[in-house]
């Protein structure tokens, strides 16, 4: 029995691999090509699968791009809660958050490219739980902006969720015009964006 489960439990691993592989080679396409343009023989060449070979693992196109969607906002979530969780305080927890979303969104804006791009080719069907991921994010980081005014006591001269989409948007917007090859780092240039965004908390 237990050699049973171990054997299922590395084919499970397997084709867990074997899926993350053919999720990196369709982000690598959809970015190249864009989504409609990309065809699931693209991604098969990429990832050195046949056609039929790419089916095993994945429905079709369109699944494709949820699974991109579900895999960038599942992580960001992740990361938001961890930062949160280990900051010393509510300020600083703010400040990491931001300097974070920069940095992630430089250092993946192949992913984001998709991620903002290509939205509009999901219907309303799949749409939806990926807007519910969506907001289970910006949901952490606005708990987080809240937590801090409530203990500091101060107010915002905006609703909260304003701020934390002009925020969130000043972050996401990187993805446009980082240049890799410029003069600062993605966490240099998080600690910048977080500088010009933090004094509106400490007003």
């Amino acid at each position: 029995m237990a050699t049973r489960g171990a054997a299922g439990s590395a084919r499970g691993t397997r084709a867990d691999e074997q899926r993350q592989r053919i999720l990196a080679g369709a982000v690598a396409v959809f970015s190249r090509r864009g989504y409609r343009a990309a065809s699931m023989n693209d991604v098969a060449a990429q990832v050195g699968l046949s056609k039929p070979a790419l089916y095993h693992y994945v429905a079709n196109k369109q699944a494709l791009l949820v699974a991109v969607y579900e895999e960038v906002l599942d992580e960001s979530t992740a990361r938001a809660e961890a930062i949160v969780a280990s900051a010393p305080s509510t300020r600083e927890a703010v400040r990491r958050l931001l300097v974070d979303r920069v940095a992630y969104t430089c250092e993946h804006r192949d992913l984001l490219t998709i991620c903002f791009e290509e939205e509009s080719e999901l219907p309303a069907e799949l749409a939806e739980p990926i807007l519910e991921r969506r907001r289970a994010f910006e949901d952490v980081v606005l708990g987080a902006v809240q937590r801090h005014l409530d203990e500091s006591g101060r107010t915002l001269p905006m609703a909260v969720r304003t701020y934390v989409n002009a925020c969130l948007g000043a972050a996401n917007w990187t993805y446009k015009w980082f240049d890799p090859a410029g003069p600062r780092s993605p966490r240099e240039l998080g600690e910048d964006i977080a500088a010009a965004l933090l004094p509106v908390l400490d007003g």
